[in-house]
This record gives C-alpha cells, sequence and structure tokens, in this order.
C-alpha cells in the first residue's frame, strides 16, 4: 500500500486545490503515470502516481485545498477498493486517521466563515490565537499568495481568523474578511479605518474583487452558469491589479521584419531537420529584445514601493495561450542564448505549459515579457503589464504590405511590434529609444541561425 501525498511544488508553495482526478477508486495506475491536477498559487501542473496497483481510495475532492504532504489517496493492491472511498471527514483527522481537506472557496465569500470542523470558533477562541500569534506565526500560519493578498490591502493578518488546520490564515479567509469588511456599517468600524483601505495604486481593497461580484442582471435569456477556474481567477485578479497599479501608455513601431522572414523562409527546413525544433520569429525578437533591455536598463525593471529595481539579469517571460487560460514561463539568461538556444527553450517551455509539466520557479523572476499574439493572426494590441515588471512587448503578425522605399512602393514583411510600460518608471522617450534599438537589430539583422 502507498499513500499519495500533496507534492510540494517551489519552496514557496505550501498548499495546493486538486482540481481533476484523472483516475476514480478502482482503476489500474502505473507508476508516473498523472495521477490528478494541481493548481498552486504559481502554477497548475500534473502529478504522476508515486506506485504502481489500483487507486483504493480518494481523501480530497476536486476543489479542494490541503497543505503540502497531506494525504489526498491511497494506492494498494484492489482489496481495499470500493471500501470506504469517500475522502475522509474532519472527524477521521481527529482519530488520526488522515489530513482534512478544506473547503473550497466560494466566488463570494461568505462573511462567517467556519471551521473544518464545521463549527464556528468562539471570540474568546480567536483572541487567544491571535494573541498567541507573532509576526512569524503569522508567516508559518499563512501562504506566500496570502502575505501577498494582506501587504497589498493592508491587512494585519492577526486580525483575520483562520479556519484551516491549527488556525491556518488561507486565501479564503482574506476574501471572508474583506467581504466582512465592506459590509460593516461605518459607525461600526475603528476611526482610522473611518475610511476605506487603499491599495497600491489608490484604489479601495473592496473593489479587488469587483470581477467575482454577483451580477444577477447578466442572468437572462437561454444561458448556462460555469464557474471561474482557479487559474482564471488568478488571471483576473493579476489584470485588474495591474490597471489598477500601473498606468499604462503604449507606444506602436513598424518594424520591416524582410530580412529576418527571407532567413527564416531560406533556413527553416534545414534548421528542423538538423535540430529537431521549427523555427519561428519568437527567437529573433528574443535577441532583439535583450539587446535593447541591455542598451535601456530602465525597460528592464520593476517598481517595489517607491524603490525601482534594476535587473541586471535578462529573464523574459513569454506569454503561452492554453485552452483553459495564460501562462508566462520565462527563459533565464536571454543575452546569453543562441536563436538555436532560445527556440529550444520557446519549443520546451511552451509544450510543457500545455501538459501541465512546469515547475514554479520557471514561471518566476522574469524581468521583462513578451506576448506574441502575432500567431494568432494579431496585427496590433495592447498587452496588459505582467507586474511587477515595468514594460511588456507585443509582437504582431509578419505579413506582407506595400511600404514606401525611397518615394517608391515595395512589398515588405511587415510587424506592428507594442511596447506597453508602466509610465511611473518609464518615460515615452526612453520606451521610444528602446524600440528604435529593437528596430534596428531587426531590420540589419547579420547573425546566422545555423
Amino acid at each position: 500500500m502507498s499513500d499519495v501525498l500533496m507534492p510540494q511544488m517551489g519552496e514557496s508553495i505550501v498548499e495546493g486545490t486538486i482540481t481533476r482526478w484523472m483516475k476514480k477508486v478502482g482503476d489500474k495506475v502505473e507508476r508516473d503515470e498523472p495521477l490528478f491536477e494541481i493548481s498552486t498559487d504559481k502554477v497548475d501542473s500534473e502529478v504522476p502516481a508515486p506506485a504502481a496497483g489500483v487507486l483504493e481510495k480518494i481523501y480530497v475532492l476536486e476543489g479542494q485545498t490541503v497543505e503540502i504532504n497531506a494525504k489526498v489517496a491511497r494506492i494498494g493492491d484492489g482489496s481495499g477498493a470500493g471500501k470506504d472511498d469517500e475522502p475522509e471527514m474532519p472527524e477521521d483527522k481527529a482519530a488520526g486517521k488522515g489530513a482534512p481537506a478544506e473547503e473550497p472557496a466560494a466566488h463570494v465569500p461568505t462573511p462567517a466563515p467556519v471551521q473544518a470542523d464545521g463549527s464556528r470558533p468562539t471570540p474568546a477562541a480567536t483572541k487567544q490565537v491571535v494573541s498567541e500569534a507573532s509576526h512569524d506565526g503569522d508567516r508559518m500560519r499563512s501562504s506566500p499568495l496570502v502575505r501577498r493578498l494582506a501587504k497589498e490591502h493592508e491587512i494585519d493578518l492577526r486580525e483575520v481568523q483562520g479556519t484551516g488546520q491549527g488556525g491556518r490564515i488561507s486565501k479564503k479567509d482574506i476574501e471572508a474578511y474583506l467581504k466582512q469588511q465592506e459590509g460593516r456599517p461605518k459607525a461600526a468600524q475603528a476611526p482610522a479605518a473611518s475610511a476605506p483601505t487603499r491599495a497600491a495604486g489608490g484604489a479601495a481593497v473592496s473593489d479587488l474583487f469587483a470581477a467575482f461580484r454577483p451580477a444577477p442582471e447578466a442572468r437572462f435569456g437561454d444561458y448556462s452558469v460555469e464557474p471561474l477556474s482557479n487559474m482564471r481567477q488568478r488571471i483576473a485578479e493579476h489584470m485588474v491589479l495591474t490597471k489598477r497599479l500601473a498606468p499604462h501608455v503604449s507606444t506602436v513601431h513598424q518594424i520591416d521584419a524582410t530580412r529576418i522572414a527571407n532567413l527564416r523562409a531560406k533556413v527553416k527546413d534545414q534548421f528542423l531537420e538538423q535540430n529537431g525544433v521549427k523555427l519561428t520569429f519568437l527567437p529573433f525578437f528574443l535577441r532583439a529584445a535583450a539587446a535593447a533591455l541591455k542598451a535601456f536598463p530602465a525597460v528592464n525593471a520593476s517598481l517595489d514601493g517607491s524603490d525601482v529595481i534594476y535587473h541586471r539579469d535578462v529573464n523574459i517571460g513569454i506569454a503561452v495561450a492554453l485552452d483553459w487560460g495564460l501562462i508566462v514561463p520565462v527563459i533565464r539568461g536571454v543575452d546569453e542564448k543562441s536563436v538555436l538556444g532560445l527556440q529550444r527553450a520557446v519549443s520546451d517551455l511552451a509544450e510543457r505549459a500545455r501538459k501541465k509539466q512546469l515547475k514554479p520557479e520557471e514561471i518566476q523572476q522574469g524581468t521583462f515579457s513578451i506576448s506574441n499574439y502575432g500567431g494568432f493572426g494579431s496585427l496590433l494590441a495592447t498587452p496588459a503589464i505582467n507586474q511587477p515588471q515595468a514594460a511588456i512587448l507585443g509582437l504582431g503578425a509578419v505579413h506582407k504590405a506595400p511600404v514606401v522605399i525611397d518615394d517608391a512602393i515595395a512589398i515588405r514583411s511587415i510587424s506592428y511590434v507594442t511596447l506597453s510600460f508602466d509610465h511611473r518608471v518609464i518615460d515615452g522617450a526612453v520606451a521610444d529609444l528602446f524600440m528604435t534599438h529593437l528596430k534596428g537589430v531587426i531590420e540589419n539583422w547579420n547573425e546566422s541561425v545555423l
């Protein structure tokens, strides 16, 4: 018999949500065969079976969140399959039979959360937990995602009632706390809280989950209802946050990509035969972006409060469209890689992203991002900045177009390239100089790709 545990998907990951079981009780499984999918605050991933056998018991249902190393299933020889195969309830944990599963967060948090055992904590018990908690204790009882949300909305975690095991604070508890604060009468609030708490950028914290507010007026006619997935909720929160924090400005440059288009057309078959990967336009733009970032480091920056972090590393995130959402894996050291190295990295990360095989560290520590919407035929867009970065490059489709060259009309391969930037950090002149440098690299390309 082998217990299946919630894996730790990175040093900062302390809990995960099971989004899908790929096997059911009684099914045979092979060692390393995908068993279930999990979602964390960093990445979605498939988890392989630790042993071969029969899935005898499932402890944690889809949509439930548990801490790392919690028991989520049992694999045996099949003799126990179908017996007591419901998830363990909290009373089982009390008897020492396994870890309880945390209830999935509702889209509209309830104002009064309950404990894992279904009871509501008494004020005295809550006060005792709070009084015993130190700053370090807060960190031990909450995940990095929870601490980030608390920091963004100026929430003292000692004021939040944790409903997880040992008083652990989850994202659900933060949402419930925000809902409670939003619903409290002004007269009942403390003087210091008489005005709405505001996140960085000046927006009221009650607006954070505006995307999830009830909209009964939208329910009319013939329709169906489907809850937002964990990934779509994270995307929604991130997009609302970036639009609130950063004053977005975009500059668009027309780039003549004829030189790289002709080079690619000439060598793409040989490139595929020699290297086993297709040659796309993206590695050319990655190389050009890296050169421009080195020339204009203000674009390769992040804003941390009132401090600007100028990155010496050139780690570029590439937006990968998935059937169920979007993810931005990071290529590290782009300035040190050849076109071949970049193409291999792009192909590898995109393939593993679609197979849910990315590691949390592979979507962290990006300094700049690229959105290649041209791959879907789009000519022009203004992508949203990937916080906390200061800028993102958008690539339009490389297409044939008539242009004027020396007072004559010629057919060239053109791409409209957009730089969306945070005007708190980057001025328009710097953004345009960056784009001019990038444009020069592409239009005067002289590097071999074989």
